[in-house]
């Protein structure tokens, strides 16, 4: 497990407390230890809030439940539940030291409003900021297999911005972004709660959006299978109040600045008559600049650029995504330093092959270029901009938004039926042509892959699984030695 010195870095670059961020770190491992399980890998699709922030947008709001939907309901079992976490529980100690209590494991199955099975979890883990076992934080579950998949899953990369990131990277099967922007309206529509709002207005405003048509399809064919109609403006007018109570309880902590509410709901018409066909959103885009070259698309998964001080850029990202205003604190051409109030809006990469971000100062609209290695550092404000020109910060454009290639089974974690280690015997004698010697033979804690070399080891070189795709495992455990 990461540091907690690291955890405490990322939380003061984020503006979130370090409770929020070591659930973030927590939930990129389950995912990846999910789609990892072979039972679970092809089986459970990943939705909701956290599928956003964890498979689409980085700098989305931060959330702190799994939800899934089961494409076997057999798996809605205590039980197997409880059977099947044991191994992944085993596994991610194994494999970054995250301790999961078997003895706390929560799998509450139970008959959802349609009569069917839903099972809500709730895995407990050890934390740094724990003050005892009774106060263990814990991510909640909620398991799902009445639901109708429009579109095919993705299998989608997981955002995870800590210093133990695979080099091959994390992976889960998840819903389409236009599954889930439907997905996310069909809420918004039945039950109306703050971070749905944040999220339909969210998604309607970035620039990777799907086209309206496709979402309304999606959100057609789900509101038909729940028996629902289809939402209107004029559905949301009689949760203004509720909305007003409930938007800081239920969004504040997850976000580093909490917008304006009014913000987002004076969006809504807008977002309707986009949805429903009866305008075209309007982006106006801004133009060359005089010594700027292409717009700057940063890494999949990561910013990749650091302020003067060493900050993050994604503080900046954020507020863009959100409309609010940046209060920049930079060293001019003269070595001044400098503090401007500003709408962030591009990267551009100059000619001289500096990375500029480009902004309009919030005061009178003008636009300048700031170079990163001049920005001290930058902090979100309450104040909102309605945007002069479109929002070009995303990461790789809508590229990011495809599905990655690839198949299931990347990090290789073993079936196995129960939590209990297999144990080989380690004495038996074969004959060999591998050369004069001992043998020594060595399996992989991931994907339980064996490997034979002349000398002793703990420790494996990179490779692959048995269904040929790149494995984290580095842990050799000694399986046996041939003579």
């Amino acid at each position: 497990m990461i540091t907690k010195d690291e955890i405490l870095r990322v939380a003061d670059e984020t503006g979130l407390t370090p409770h929020v961020v070591e659930k973030d770190y927590v939930l990129g491992w389950l995912l990846a230890a999910v789609h990892a399980h072979s039972p679970f890998t092809d089986k459970w699709v990943f939705k909701g809030g956290t599928c956003l922030k964890k498979c689409y947008f980085e700098t989305y709001r931060f959330s702190e439940d799994l939800d899934f939907t089961l494409l076997d309901e057999s798996h809605l079992n205590e039980e197997f539940l409880k059977q099947n976490f044991s191994v992944i529980a085993e596994w991610l100690y194994e494999a970054v030291g995250i301790e999961l209590p078997v003895d706390r494991f929560v799998f509450d199955v139970y008959k959802n409003k349609r009569g069917q099975n839903s099972c809500e979890g709730k895995v407990y883990y050890n934390s740094y900021f724990a003050s005892g076992k009774k106060s263990l934080p814990k991510v909640k579950f909620d398991l799902t297999a009445d639901e109708v998949l429009v579109m095919p899953p993705a299998r989608q990369p997981v955002f995870h911005g800590y210093s133990d990131v695979p080099k091959e990277g994390m992976f889960v099967h998840c819903y389409s972004f236009a599954e889930v922007f439907g997905e996310k309206v069909r809420a918004l529509g039945e039950r109306c709660r703050p971070r749905d709002l944040y999220d339909v207005i969210n998604l309607f405003r970035n620039d990777s959006q799907p086209a309206a048509a496709v979402v309304r399809d999606v959100l057609s064919q789900k509101c038909d299978y729940k028996g629902i109609a289809i939402p209107t403006m004029e559905d949301m007018h009689p949760h203004l109040d509720a909305m007003h109570t409930n938007w800081s309880p239920m969004l504040a902590h997850q976000l580093p600045q909490l917008p304006d509410l009014g913000g987002f709901w004076d969006a809504l018409p807008e977002f309707f008559a986009w949805l429903e066909g009866r305008v075209e959103q309007e982006r106006p885009a801004l133009g060359p600049v005089s010594g700027s070259g292409d717009i700057y698309r940063p890494a999949y998964g990561q910013l990749g650029l650091r302020m003067a001080r060493g900050g993050s850029m994604e503080i900046i990202r954020f507020a863009a995504a959100n409309h609010l205003c940046v209060d920049l604190d930079y060293t001019d051409k003269s070595g001044n330093r400098k503090s401007r109030l500003i709408e962030p809006y591009s990267l551009r990469q100059a000619k001289n092959g500096h990375v500029l971000l480009y902004a309009a100062h919030a005061d009178d609209g003008a636009i300048r270029a700031y170079r990163i290695n001049q920005i001290n550092d930058a902090s979100v404000t309450a104040q909102v901009f309605e945007p002069r020109y479109q929002i070009e910060l995303s990461p790789g454009g809508a590229e990011h938004i495809l599905q990655a290639r690839g198949s299931a089974g990347s990090l290789g974690l073993p079936n196995r039926s129960s939590g209990s280690r297999r144990v080989r015997s380690a004495t038996r004698r074969r004959s060999s042509s591998f050369g004069s010697g001992p043998t020594y033979v060595y399996r992989c804690s991931m994907c339980d892959k064996t490997f034979r070399g002349k000398k002793q080891t703990s420790t494996l070189n990179a490779h692959k699984d048995r269904n040929g795709y790149p494995c984290m495992g580095r842990m050799a455990i000694y399986e046996d030695t041939i003579y």
